[in-house]
């Protein structure tokens, strides 16, 4: 009887043993899940705090960088050549001459040719006579119109004829309405304005040429 009552105690004590032992496994997996979804939900939370923050953007290329240049202002055009008047009038003693619009009296050259019109004053003839350049169209007072053109010259410059004529200046005349260059040579006159050579004050010794 006494050997069955403890067969019974020790039975009823291995039994609780076992419902201990499946009480505290099954809170332990509890508690692991709470820790587990507790721990998704820090996580979470750490995500929310921070998943709203802008990512940083990428610095600026060079060429975003740069700034931009406004575009440069063209400069004026260059103007086409002198602007040439020719001003055809009558002086006191010279009588009917061609001056530029500075007053200067001009020149033609007698072994020059109207026709076709062509200049041989180049090099250091060039300095001492200048020629009368111009790439337009001259502005004419008193010259007829008709009679007024331009050559080119050896260099490309376009040189201003009347009536054929290249005109040219004298280095020598030092002031507006001189005429020192009138006879030199027997070869350079004053030009009148239709062209032909202006014969009157010759230097002493100068011949007039016959007239052309």
């Amino acid at each position: 009887m006494i050997r069955r009552n403890r067969i019974a105690i020790a039975v009823a004590g291995g039994m609780a043993a076992v419902l201990a032992l499946v009480v505290w496994t099954s809170n332990a997996t509890g508690l692991q899940g709470r820790t587990v979804a507790q721990t998704g939900q820090v996580g979470a939370a750490a995500q929310g705090d921070y998943g709203d923050v802008p990512t940083p953007l990428a610095p600026p290329t060079s060429e975003e960088a740069a700034p931009v240049e406004e575009p440069a202002a063209q400069a004026a055009p260059a103007p086409s050549g002198p602007q040439v008047t020719l001003v055809g009038k009558s002086v006191p003693k010279m009588g009917e001459v061609v001056q530029d619009g500075d007053g200067r009296t001009l020149y033609r050259f007698d072994k020059d040719t109207p026709d076709p019109a062509k200049s041989n004053c180049e090099a250091q003839c060039a300095v001492t006579w200048p020629p009368v350049l111009s790439n337009g169209t001259p502005q004419l007072q008193g010259v007829d119109p008709a009679l007024v053109s331009t050559v080119k010259r050896a260099d490309g410059s376009e040189q201003v004829t009347l009536d054929g004529w290249p005109l040219y200046t004298y280095a020598k005349d030092e002031a507006p309405g001189q005429w020192k260059g009138q006879g030199v040579g027997g070869t350079w006159f004053v030009v009148q304005p239709d062209g032909k050579r202006n014969v009157e004050c010759l230097p002493p010794g100068v011949t007039p040429p016959p007239s052309a």
